[in-house]
């Protein structure tokens, strides 16, 4: 109801680490350690999470975008960063042109044919970047930079590929950050700082 947090269905496999996509009554949870490197992926209708169709690329720590039926994953890493891109169909996964720059930890959203890449880190353990990618349902190009290089924002994102917000993180030395960032599709305008800074948060919305 907006003002409390109520107990849904669980996960039919444990994990951490994972991307999601969607909305409440029709999510998608996909990727994520058991601790073991898993693609699997889970459909929610609000109550229960089922099994869906497992990613091409096992991975972690990836990001997502889109709907139940029309997802986005990508980014993430295997093991070593990958710049992998895949759709959901409701079904299956298809693997689709990769990122520009190679990442994991990356901020995701939007949409499967509008979506944002952001940050993220490209070694272990926290060399980040402020690079940003534009999706257009076949090609990912360059688009403005963030303000401030950030890694570990995970599901600190919210928002569509014009109006996304990006709070928390990683920043060197390293640390959890507070910081929060505005893009209008175009560029990145700083915005009010959390109260509480944090790396890995989720966000919805």
């Amino acid at each position: 109801n907006g003002s409390t947090w109520t107990t849904g269905g669980n996960l039919t496999t444990a994990r951490q680490t994972l991307a999601g996509a969607g909305i409440q009554t029709a999510a998608l949870g996909f990727g994520g350690e058991t601790p073991t490197i898993t693609g699997a992926t889970e459909e929610y209708d609000g109550t229960n999470w089922t099994n869906g169709g497992n990613l091409n690329t096992a991975r972690y720590h990836n990001a997502g975008a889109g709907l139940q039926t029309s997802g986005l994953c990508f980014g993430g890493t295997t093991g070593s960063k990958t710049g992998a891109t895949e759709e959901y169909n409701g079904t299956s996964w298809s693997e689709q042109n990769d990122l520009a720059v190679t990442r994991f930890s990356v901020v995701g959203c939007g949409t499967q044919t509008a979506a944002l890449a952001s940050g993220g880190n490209i070694s272990p353990p926290t060399v980040s970047v402020n690079n940003v990618e534009e999706y257009d349902g076949t090609n990912w190009t360059t688009g403005g930079t963030m303000n401030t290089a950030r890694s570990g924002v995970g599901r600190g994102s919210t928002g569509t590929q014009n109006a996304c917000l990006a709070f928390g993180g990683v920043i060197p030395p390293p640390a959890a950050s507070n910081l929060n960032e505005q893009y209008d599709g175009t560029s990145w305008s700083v915005q009010p700082t959390l109260s509480t800074a944090r790396r890995e948060g989720g966000a919805a919305g």
